[in-house]
Parts: C-alpha cells; sequence; structure tokens
C-alpha cells in the first residue's frame, strides 16, 4: 500500500483552515461553484 502523501497535500497541511476560509469569504471565491469548493 502507498504511504507517500502528494506535494500538494504536503503543502495544504501548512495552511490555516480557519484564515483559508476567512479569505474565501472575503473574495467571493465559492460563488459559481456546484462541484468542488476551493478547499476541494
Amino acid at each position: 500500500m502507498n504511504q507517500i502523501k502528494y506535494i500538494f497535500s504536503q503543502v495544504v497541511e501548512f495552511l490555516d483552515r480557519n484564515h483559508f476560509n476567512y479569505l474565501i469569504r472575503k473574495y467571493n471565491c465559492d460563488h459559481y461553484v456546484k462541484h468542488y469548493t476551493c478547499w476541494n
């Protein structure tokens, strides 16, 4: 079984989820999104 994480998932671990959500609301990034949100 593969236990190695992708580079992107390693970078995302350093992001603060609350601050990320704040920026999404501030700039209205998920306005027209129907399936995949910015976090996904």
